[in-house]
């Protein structure tokens, strides 16, 4: 395992000694145990390794933290907190210094340094925006970890459906904004946006209220997050705020009660896409569906340096694709583990084939606003993990089938050397469009022609076995798929079979097919 900065607080406990075939450092000797075995300083303005922000203790906690009972923020979600691979070491390579960023440079070699150690999963909790695959540094590290068989989880970012227009500010209970209204003794409804809801609790205590009720811009639509507050607070979806403006205007007293009834667990709308997860469609490459998979990224409880409520719990809670990535970095640890011969490619497929598309409830899975969510929200769904260690079959990719995809996309043999570290010429090698890399899953454009593609699928299930074919296809195309039947005689036996989209004459915008 590897995440970006920082140590985990929770204890370690029956982890064996370092594998043989490791071989990190840890700079700072008397930090590192049988749990974190590696802990390097990338970040060239700080001269520590220390975690000044935090973030990489939690995410890392999420990602393989050990067992600790009675972890909880401020109350909340109390119980025992575990990570997603409890049992696997972690090496820490720190990039953000002083400044809270990251150049390129210190990115690219922490996940050298990462892979030349022996890491099996690298899990970057970070970003740079999207850009050519040989201008991006993430991409560039990606590439010479699948080389060596490491699995690379990349969060997909913060910026939400519209990363254009991002979230409105409200201003009221914004620092200095009750500073003419007399709210001592009240309960103050506060908007959204804008300052964090901890610095809207500080104005309306500095100015007498005694609780707050903080509402979601429209923007962040039904998704409410925990966090610490100054003074007793409740934070409600759009629409309730909407409903409690109303009641407040209806008459001259309005009365409020703020009531803490624990934890609740088990919605029935859970999973639901978070308003800032981002959305596809991939700029860099269209044709490629994004984002791939969608995990838990909502108030999130995991380790942290310190304690926020000045007791022994070392734990915090906090949201973002951040803390969705080290979710997905533990479980692929986990297959990884299961199945030392699965490729990167493999268990990638493996949790993408096996995702779930609807909600506790039987629903569809939702967005912010409760709309169903679509393919660019969500990309195959929600991560499934014990669905996932059992596939039946898998679409392999090797580190060289991503060649000709790259010559497809139209780079220069000098752009596509830059990726893979050696000589390519496109004339000679072979050329592919984008949904013809042996990808789970399509992403294309559909014009007057019918378009035809093939998938090679490896077996990975039972011996002998068959599989036969359900389409769910989009209204406006048709989806045709040969042949409709395969059969298995052996593991690890591999077959092909082409699918072919075409228009059927009905009007069609943005729509998704699936094959199960």
């Amino acid at each position: 395992m590897e995440t970006k900065k920082g140590y985990v607080s929770a204890r370690p406990q029956r982890n064996a000694a370092s594998p043989a075939k490791w071989k990190g450092k840890c700079e700072h000797k008397t930090s590192c145990n049988n749990k974190l075995i590696g802990a390097r300083n990338f970040a060239t303005d700080s001269n520590n390794i220390l975690d000044d922000y935090q973030h990489g203790t939690h995410t890392a906690g999420t990602a393989a933290g050990s067992p600790v009972q009675g972890a909880n923020y401020y109350g909340q979600a109390n119980g025992t907190a575990i990570g997603m691979a409890p049992l696997a070491h972690l090496a820490m390579y720190k990039v953000f210094g002083r400044a809270d960023k990251a150049s390129e440079s210190e990115i690219l070699a922490a996940m050298d340094a990462a892979i030349e150690d022996g890491v099996d999963v690298l899990s970057l909790s970070l970003g740079i925006g999207s850009l050519p695959f040989y201008d991006d540094v993430i991409a560039l590290g990606a590439y010479a970890a699948i080389q060596k068989g490491i699995f690379v989880s990349c969060s997909a970012g913060n910026s939400g459906p519209d990363s254009v227009n991002g979230n409105p500010s409200s201003a009221f209970c914004d620092t200095g904004s009750l500073a003419n209204v007399d709210v001592k003794g009240k309960i103050v409804l506060c908007e959204g946006g804008g300052n964090g809801t901890f610095e809207k609790g500080l104005e309306v205590k500095r100015n007498g209220g005694t609780a707050m009720i903080v509402m979601n811009d429209e923007f962040d639509g039904f998704v409410t997050i925990a966090d610490r507050q100054a003074l007793p607070a409740s934070h409600v979806s759009y629409m309730a705020g909407l409903a409690i403006k109303a009641y407040i205007k209806s008459t001259s007293s309005p009365t409020a009660t703020i009531l803490f009834k624990g934890t609740v667990t088990g919605l029935p709308e859970a999973p639901q896409v978070a308003e800032f997860s981002s959305r596809g469609p991939s700029i860099a490459s269209p044709g490629i569906l994004k984002p791939d998979i969608i995990g838990p990224g909502v108030s999130i409880l995991a380790a942290w340096p310190f304690s926020v409520d000045n007791t022994a719990n070392k734990f915090a809670m906090i949201s973002g694709t951040s803390m969705s990535c080290p979710h997905l970095s533990g479980i692929a640890a986990l297959l990884k583990n299961a199945h030392p011969d699965w490729s990167p490619a493999a268990i990638k497929s493996a949790i993408m084939t096996t995702a779930k598309l609807v909600d506790l409830g039987g629903k569809p899975i939702s967005d912010e606003q409760f709309v169903t969510a679509s393919l660019f929200d969500i990309g195959a769904g929600h991560v499934n993990p014990s669905r996932a260690n059992d596939p039946g079959l898998v679409y392999d990719i090797q580190p060289d089938d991503y060649i000709p995809y790259l010559c497809g996309l139209g780079y220069s043999n000098k752009q596509i050397g830059l990726i893979v570290q050696r000589t390519v010429n496109c004339s000679s090698d072979s050329s592919i469009p984008e949904a013809q890399l042996n990808y789970p899953s399509f992403s294309i454009r559909l014009g007057s022609t019918p378009q035809t593609y093939t998938r090679t699928m490896t077996n990975v299930g039972q011996p002998n076995s068959t599989y036969s074919l359900q389409i769910i296809a989009p209204e406006g195309v048709n989806v045709k798929v040969t042949p409709d039947k395969i059969s298995f005689s052996g593991m690890n036996q591999k077959a092909t079979y082409s699918v072919t989209f075409s228009k059927n004459g009905c009007k069609y915008g943005t729509s998704f097919a699936r094959d199960t």
